[in-house]
């Protein structure tokens, strides 16, 4: 049983009373506790939509979701839900609501009703555990990019989820700022964390356990990144790019070198080159 099932989900955006759009059409997804899932997909295919029906901002319109074994559409289980299953969107500074980082943090855990001085002991860990407690007196305005998003993340960590959805964290940072974050997902799951990222950067989707791709609101491919990286003209062929050692490794194998199939990120394209 997975900490999130997914069961023919369908969900449409209403035009008006009479006109809408399937966003997403008929999706069936486990995802195992634990796990590094990574979803990708060109703009509109359905990625940021599913995201948000797993954390019950969205609700099916057909189909059912089920985090940890509650029903996303219960109203009674609704906090139970996303408790379980915190979400970190697009834009941090849309996320931050104190002026103090700490008690940014600690927003998330008082509105659960956590006593005050387990609160403080979530705040503290929360902050340790993306490197950012030495800036917890800080205000948020005076951050950057990467540090507002890390301070982002702590609050939900605060809550202390079993699943963390990321909706494309690192689309607003630089390339300094993504490497914080990832490094920062990359860690929580080490440490026990569900992560689903969404993501349009073939790399992050590379550290990923389990590659998802959709298109026009259905699963298109689904399965391991080397086994989904090695159909990179299908990719291609649905308006994506594959990670640069992919691209890389074709060239090669094009000028008659014998690169393994299994290569999809840099690092072990340069270790191979090496040997």
């Amino acid at each position: 049983m997975g900490i999130i099932e997914i069961e023919d989900l369908v969900f449409e955006y209403k035009k008006d009373e009479e006109d809408s759009v399937r966003a997403i059409d008929g999706v069936s997804i486990d995802i195992e506790a634990g796990s590094f899932t990574a979803i990708i997909g060109r703009n509109g295919s359905g990625k940021s939509t599913l995201a948000k029906n797993i954390n019950a901002l969205l609700l099916p319109d057909g189909g059912a979701v089920y985090v940890d074994g509650f029903d996303t559409r219960d109203e009674e289980g609704l906090w139970e839900v996303r408790q379980r299953a915190g979400m970190v969107f697009q834009n941090p500074d849309n996320q931050l609501v104190a002026a103090i980082v700490e008690d940014d943090v600690a927003f998330g855990p008082e509105n659960l009703g956590i006593p005050s001085e387990s609160i403080d002991e979530r705040v503290r860990g929360a902050l340790m555990a993306v490197d950012m407690y030495e800036y917890r007196k800080k205000a948020p305005h005076m951050l950057s990019g990467g540090q507002k998003q890390r301070v982002a993340i702590a609050g939900v960590v605060a809550m202390r989820p079993k699943c963390i959805v990321f909706d494309e964290p690192t689309a607003m940072l630089d390339p300094h700022g993504r490497s914080e974050v990832m490094e920062i997902m990359k860690r929580l799951h080490a440490d026990g964390i569900t992560v689903v990222l969404i993501t349009h950067f073939m790399e992050e989707a590379a550290d990923a356990d389990r590659i998802i791709i959709m298109n026009e609101g259905r699963v298109e491919m689904d399965g391991p990144p080397a086994e989904v990286f090695r159909q990179a003209d299908r990719i291609r062929a649905l308006d994506l790019s594959v990670p640069i050692a992919v691209e890389l490794a074709e060239r090669l194998r094009r000028r008659g070198r014998d690169i393994p199939a299994g290569i999809i990120k840099m690092e072990e394209m340069v270790e191979y080159l090496c040997q």
